[in-house]
């Protein structure tokens, strides 16, 4: 094998572990709701807690709401208010199963064909509280239907995190105030 063919199979190599990587949308170890139900997931959340980052810093009273798209998707709307700038703001995005609908791995879209892992890791039965992981660990949610939480769940939802390998001392906790809206 000559010296170009090396370099074009590492270079492929490379690709294709880099896809594999990039393709991942759950980390690793760690389960999605099955059986999932998206018809009671549908409709607004508060987040209540979150792993902080740059699409989200700075912003208290968000929000999500899940709808469904005429093409079968899922439209998501994440809404927040940035007090510094004194305004609100709004991402758009849809989002698409990855294996079946009854198994709440999804993959999240807010720039075009970019995805990102979405998936809701725990919930109570009358989907109220979700707990939610992005594709790896860099990415935590605790999600409510109301602006609060009982302890009870969030207790369960941070010792479930933590024995999922999740540094639940990074999570951010959400403000609900009723000033901003």
């Amino acid at each position: 094998m000559n010296r170009k063919n090396i370099i074009v199979f590492t270079l492929v190599g490379a690709g294709a572990f880099v896809l594999m990587k990039s393709c991942r949308t759950i980390p690793k170890n760690v389960q999605a709701i099955q059986p999932f139900n998206l018809n009671k997931y549908l409709g607004a959340w508060y987040e209540m807690a979150r792993f902080d980052f740059r699409f989200e810093r700075g912003l208290n009273n968000v929000t999500a709401n899940y709808s469904l798209n005429e093409d079968g998707t899922i439209k998501v709307i994440n809404r927040g208010y940035d007090y510094r700038a004194q305004k609100w703001k709004e991402s758009i995005g849809k989002a698409k199963f990855v294996t079946a609908p009854d198994i709440a791995k999804l993959k999240v879209s807010f720039f075009g064909p970019f995805y990102s892992g979405y998936n809701v890791i725990a919930i109570d039965p009358d989907y109220q509280y979700a707990l939610v992981c992005g594709k790896n660990r860099d990415y935590l949610w605790i999600l409510s239907r109301q602006k609060s939480i009982p302890d009870r769940v969030k207790q369960d939802y941070l010792q479930k995190a933590r024995g999922w390998g999740f540094d639940i001392s990074r999570l951010l906790w959400v403000e609900h105030s009723s000033g901003a809206e």
